[in-house]
């Protein structure tokens, strides 16, 4: 039996699936659905398209109704609430009748330079190259033909928010990957809202930033309802009944920190799959670091975040390769089997991968200032080229960026981080993405039962968090003592000689960033 009106549904968008999670009232996900997906680099533009996004969306809807009316019997007609994410950033274009205007550029672009650079010496503050708002400038600087059409700027999450509900508005924690945020206000920073208005006055344009940027809310506030249209856009069958509260679109930062109860002072996490990224919530104001990004958490609290383009893309392309040769030898073996033996082989390695490196770079990658993808993998000629230190170099690699960040937060800025909890592709092998980013980070690491619905499960509690929480009840007050009382995790801890081999792993890796560099020149 299964009482839909009590359930809740979160749905995320991310760089490789489509993912729908369902969950009861108890907070407990009982179906699923998705969708694989892959971005192009489409004239020197990573983007996905239009129809790209619409079809995958359907689809993993649908592969979800499929799973309740399996699970359950019954159709999936209503639901309690829906809540939708994406990856955060990037430039969505709409005109006042949203006609798109522009491609889809999306987080993993590093074609804003010098409008990151311009904004962040304007503001005081850190704007990374894929945030919407130096999208947008960078276009002004190329004077892009677009820009006097412009009535709405937005992200994937926002987008699809628009299409179900009819709403120009933003979850707080996605729109601070748009534009910086006063977490006093719980709004755009104004300061700087004038700033960059009074910056590109001279263009002429009709618009003002405010006119453009969809309207922030705080997880918990309703925005909008399902609408016919919605429930059409979304289950072109029919199914779905109009109606549902939708709650605030987020970003999947936002989703991780809330699928992980990371979203109070102290707290942090790390997702980590196509890219990888680390969040920490603060209480202070930090320094101006083009490694560090300040972002917010769904309820508007300031966070401190470490994002790298690339991390798990080049280890999938490995085992790709690896697959093709089992085939080619006539050995039938699971891709997800493949994935766990190499996984564990790179326990057997030496701490410091022996003299093997790499650089995992399919994309630019804004921590090292490298603004385009080339996979590298080299060694030195006395290195021990074993299966063991080969795959471990590419885990080590996926995190070394990372690393480079959280020593800056650690180190130069002082912010304690005594745990972290991990979540992504990366974690799915039992025990090896934990030792390997409990390594990096020098702090123990776990790892909840939940973590492998990640992103849109977090939604999902989102969802049902601005439907059921009661008075003043805050989100990590819900999130405590509603959802995660008793959530069953697995900590680790790695050893010093891991500890220790991560550490002169990443001293090799930044002598060698040069060379990354030419790779970028000569190929």
């Amino acid at each position: 039996m299964i009482d839909l009106t009590k359930t809740a549904i979160g749905i995320e968008l991310g760089s490789t699936r489509i993912k729908a999670v369902l969950i009861d009232e108890r907070h407990i996900p009982i179906a699923s659905g998705d969708h694989e997906w892959e971005n192009r680099l489409v004239n020197g533009v990573w983007t996905y398209s239009m129809e790209d996004i619409h079809t995958g969306l359907r689809d993993c809807y649908a592969n979800l109704k499929r799973d309740v009316r399996e699970k359950f019997g019954v159709e999936l007609t209503t639901v309690g609430a829906i809540g939708v994410s994406a990856m955060m950033h990037g430039y969505l274009p709409f005109d006042k009748d949203m006609n798109q205007l522009a491609e889809f550029r999306t987080w993993r672009n590093t074609i804003t330079g010098q409008a990151a650079e311009e904004l962040t010496k304007l503001f005081g503050f850190n704007i990374p190259q894929r945030w919407s708002i130096a999208h947008l400038y960078q276009a002004i600087l190329n004077g892009e033909e677009h820009l006097p059409r412009l009535a709405h700027l937005t992200t994937l999450a926002g987008y699809i928010h628009y299409e179900l509900t009819g709403k120009h508005v933003m979850g707080i924690g996605e729109a601070s990957g748009m534009f910086p945020i006063d977490s006093a206000e719980l709004d755009y920073n104004q300061r700087m809202v004038e700033l960059f208005d009074a910056l590109t006055e001279f263009k002429g344009y009709d618009w003002k930033l405010r006119d453009v940027l969809p309207r922030v809310l705080v997880a918990g506030e309703h925005a909008g309802v399902l609408t016919e249209a919605g429930a059409k856009f979304l289950d072109p069958e029919g199914t779905l009944r109009p109606g549902v509260p939708v709650c605030p679109p987020e970003g999947d930062a936002g989703t991780g920190m809330s699928a992980t109860n990371s979203v109070k002072v102290g707290t942090g996490n790390v997702s980590a799959g196509t890219s990888d990224f680390a969040m920490v919530v603060v209480d202070k104001t930090l320094g101006v670091h083009r490694e560090i990004d300040m972002v917010t958490t769904p309820s508007g609290a300031p966070v401190a975040m470490v994002h790298c383009n690339n991390c798990t893309s080049d280890i999938n392309a490995w085992v790709g390769l690896f697959a093709d040769f089992a085939q080619s030898a006539g050995i039938e073996i699971d891709r997800g089997a493949l994935f766990t033996l190499l996984f564990n082989k790179a326990m057997e390695g030496t701490p410091d991968c022996g003299g093997l490196l790499s650089f995992n770079y399919f994309s630019g990658e804004g921590v090292t200032d490298v603004d385009q993808g080339r996979p590298l993998f080299m060694r030195a000629p006395d290195a021990k080229m074993s299966l063991a230190n080969f795959m471990r170099t590419h885990l080590l690699s996926a995190l070394a960026t990372l690393k480079i960040g959280l020593d800056i937060l650690t180190g130069e800025e002082q912010v304690k981080i005594d745990k972290l909890y991990g979540h992504g592709g990366f974690f799915k092998t039992p025990g090896v993405g934990q030792t390997m980013l409990s390594a990096a980070a020098g702090v123990p690491v776990s790892v909840m039962e939940t973590a492998g619905e990640g992103g849109p499960y977090g939604m999902a509690l989102l969802a049902a968090y601005m439907i059921r929480k009661v008075g003043t009840e805050t989100l990590d007050e819900y999130l405590e003592n509603r959802v995660f009382a008793d959530a069953k995790s697995s900590t680790l801890m790695a050893g010093k000689d891991d500890v220790d081999g991560f550490n002169a792993f990443l001293t090799k890796y930044k002598k060698a960033i040069p060379v990354e560099k030419l790779a970028t020149e000569v190929m």
